[in-house]
Formats: C-alpha cells, sequence, structure tokens
C-alpha cells in the first residue's frame, strides 16, 4: 500500500534473482541453504505481492478468472521444474540450474520494474517493516522444527511450547499495530468470514503438507519407485489444481459457497486417502488422490478470495489478499515441522524395511487428520449465509 506494486514485485524477483546465484556459486552446504533463504524471501513476495494485485486490479467478477491463471501457471510450473532440475543434473550440474532459474528472475525484476504500475503508492500510508512481529513469526516455526530434531519429552515440549508462544505473542503484537498490522482484524476467529477463511487455509496447508515433505521419500522406500516418479506423484497435485482450476473458473458468484464446500471436503477425503494409500499403495492410487487434494484446493481457491473479499470491509480489502497466501506459507512451515516431530517419533530416522516405512507413512498421515477436520469446520462458517458490508449497512 505505501510502494504500490511495481517497485515492490520488482525487488522480491531480484532477491529470488540473488538467492539463486548464490545457491549456484555455493562452495558450501550453508551457502546453499543462505541462497535458500533469499529464494524464499524473494518467492514469498512475488506470490503475496500477485494474491494483491488480483484484489487490487481486477473487478471481482474477474477474480475467479485471474486465479485460475495463477493456478495455470503454478501447475505449468510445478510439471516444467522437475523437468528442467533433472535436465541440469543428467547432462550438466546443479550449479546451471541454479544460474538457469537466477537469469529468469533477473530478467522478470527488469521485465516488472519498466511497467506502468496500476496501483498507486497511497501517501498517507507511512508503515515500516515489521521486523520485531516477523521475528517472531520465524521463531515460531524454528522452535516447533527445532523440537522434533531430537525428539524428547522435555525438549520437544518445551521447543514446541515456545514457539506456539512466540506465534500467539506475534498475533497479539500485530493486533495492537493499528493500520500497521500485517493481518486483518482477528484472523483466526472462525466466527466471522476472514477469520474462518483463514483458519481454513491454516488448518489444511498444515494437514496437506505431509505429502509434499515425506511423499516422495516414503514412496520410494515403501514402493521401490524411482525419485523421478515419486517426484511427478507430488507433482500431480498442482496438475489437479491447475486443471480443476481452469475448469470452474467461469462459475458465477452465486456458487462460490458451493464450489468452496465441494473443494474442501475433496481436500479432506484426499487426506483420509493417503491414511490407506501411501503405506499399502498401489503407487497409481497414490497419484490419483494426490491429483484429489490439488483438485479440490483448485475448486475452491478461486473463490475463496472472492467471497472473503465480498463480506470484508473494503478498506481490509489488500491486507485480505496478502493474508492469504502468507498464512497459506505459513501453515505448510508450522506442518512441515509438526509432521517433522511426528516422524522422528514414529521411527523415520531408523526405518530400513518397506514395512517399517509404511508404519511410519500410516502414523505420519493419520496425524494429519485433526487439522483436517479443523479446516472443514472452520469451511462451514464461511460458506454459511453472511451479508456483505453494504448489506448491513442497508439493513441497519
Amino acid at each position: 500500500m505505501r510502494y504500490g506494486l511495481r517497485r515492490p514485485m520488482s525487488l522480491a524477483a531480484l532477491v529470488f534473482g540473488l538467492g539463486c546465484l548464490l545457491s549456484s556459486v555455493a562452495p558450501s552446504m550453508p551457502v546453499v541453504l543462505s541462497g535458500r533463504v533469499f529464494q524464499g524471501l524473494g518467492g514469498g513476495g512475488l506470490v503475496a505481492m500477485s494474491f494483491v494485485a488480483i484484489g487490487v486490479i481486477f473487478p471481482r467478477r474477474y477474480t475467479a478468472r485471474a486465479m485460475a491463471t495463477v493456478s495455470t501457471f503454478w501447475g505449468v510450473s510445478a510439471f516444467l521444474g522437475p523437468l528442467i532440475g533433472g535436465f541440469f543434473v543428467e547432462y550438466a550440474t546443479w550449479r546451471w540450474g541454479f544460474a538457469f532459474f537466477a537469469l529468469q528472475a533477473f530478467g522478470l525484476s527488469v521485465w516488472i520494474a519498466l511497467r506502468p504500475d496500476q496501483a498507486a503508492p497511497q501517501t498517507a500510508v507511512r508503515n515500516g517493516l515489521p521486523l520485531k512481529r516477523l521475528a517472531l513469526l520465524c521463531l515460531a516455526v524454528l522452535m516447533v522444527s527445532y523440537g522434533g530434531v531430537g525428539i524428547g519429552m522435555v525438549q520437544t515440549t518445551v521447543c514446541v511450547a515456545l514457539g506456539i508462544g512466540c506465534l500467539a505473542l506475534f498475533l497479539w503484537l500485530d493486533s495492537q499495530a493499528g493500520h500497521d498490522r500485517l493481518l486483518p482484524v482477528s484472523p483466526f476467529d472462525f466466527r466471522k468470514p476472514t477469520g474462518s477463511a483463514l483458519l481454513m487455509i491454516l488448518s489444511l496447508s498444515l494437514a496437506t503438507i505431509a505429502v509434499t515433505a515425506f511423499g516422495p521419500l516414503l514412496v520410494t522406500a515403501i514402493h521401490n519407485a524411482s525419485a523421478l516418479t515419486a517426484g511427478y506423484i507430488v507433482a500431480c497435485s498442482s496438475i489437479g489444481w491447475t486443471v480443476m482450476a481452469v475448469l470452474v473458473s467461469g462459475s458465477p458468484e452465486r456458487l462460490d459457497r458451493l464450489m468452496i464446500a465441494l473443494g474442501m471436503a475433496l481436500v479432506a477425503a484426499s487426506i483420509a486417502g493417503f491414511v490407506y494409500a501411501v503405506p499399502n499403495g498401489p503407487v497409481w492410487l497414490i497419484a490419483v488422490f494426490a491429483a484429489m487434494e490439488g483438485g479440490g484446493f483448485g475448486m475452491a481457491w478461486t473463490f475463496i478470495l472472492r467471497r472473503t473479499t465480498a463480506l470484508a470491509d473494503p478498506g481490509e480489502v489488500q491486507r485480505i489478499s496478502g493474508a492469504i497466501p502468507t498464512v497459506q506459507r505459513l501453515g505448510f512451515a508450522l506442518g512441515a515441522a509438526y509432521i517433522g516431530i511426528v516422524a522422528n517419533a514414529s521411527g523415520f530416522t531408523v526405518m530400513e524395511t518397506p514395512s517399517e516405512a509404511a508404519e511410519v507413512a500410516r502414523w505420519i498421515f493419520l496425524a494429519c487428520l485433526p487439522f483436517a477436520a479443523l479446516g472443514l469446520l472452520a469451511m462451514a462458517t464461511l460458506v454459511r449465509g453472511h451479508p456483505t458490508p453494504a448489506q448491513y449497512t442497508a439493513q441497519r
């Protein structure tokens, strides 16, 4: 809101490119990981600003089609990414792969910088970078993650408790920040449309990260599949997301609630399917459930932003648009940390046989079901009838 769209997006692409470049010349693994940090910062900025751009530039009736376009590129990249990476590893070196994506990002940064800005800066906004709150958010994820590094009753409990405490403190500080808030008012209050939408996204992101974080390795260990096959099973999720998003993008606004409900129900059903399919197979069934998970998100995601912004105060639209991908990635990070604890506690680090790996897989995906149930509860609140702010004013 302070700088418009063009400069932050161009800067985010530049940061992503610098991260790729740093990884490509890295002499050691810590330097590779440092590059990955910058890739995450730049990539997160690009994704969040893209959501903001959709909410700002396009009229609400075009939101679904704009989101479907984003989903299309998401699916294409999920398919081409492993292919391009595999090409460089097979025929050249992994360093050239990072360098290739660095050049792509630098070109994107220049292209964005030269375009006109369709969302003018708001000179009245004077908020600075909320370093304290961002540090608390990162610390919350790191503490939960560290709780799973060495499983122990005291260490794990203390680390998880500290992580939850940091997250609670972040939410409290953010609620006191007034116009400088990162998230909307009452961001996870499931009694309100915005809160229920963000709680749904957080919960289902927590519940679905397991197949991305552990799926390829478990499929390889249990079913003796190749690494490429395992990778493309996970890519089925992005492909399903893309196909479904395109198919439903023309649905009228009166069907938003139905699409959200059906989509989230498919996501929850896919998690239950993984509980059986990953330990027992066959491999094609795992791919089917991965496509179902992505298809459910694709069916609903296109309409979550449209419905949530329609029910929000006009002054909150940009903040909500940015909060949706931010909360999704927070869910992925916390979910990976949580599933890491479950995996290590169930014997992931010592498994040697396919049967032991299958038992670990069963516990991992069972641990996802409570968050899937919470996501469905929040979804039920989001899709029930709510008056828009204009309708509420008229009623008064």
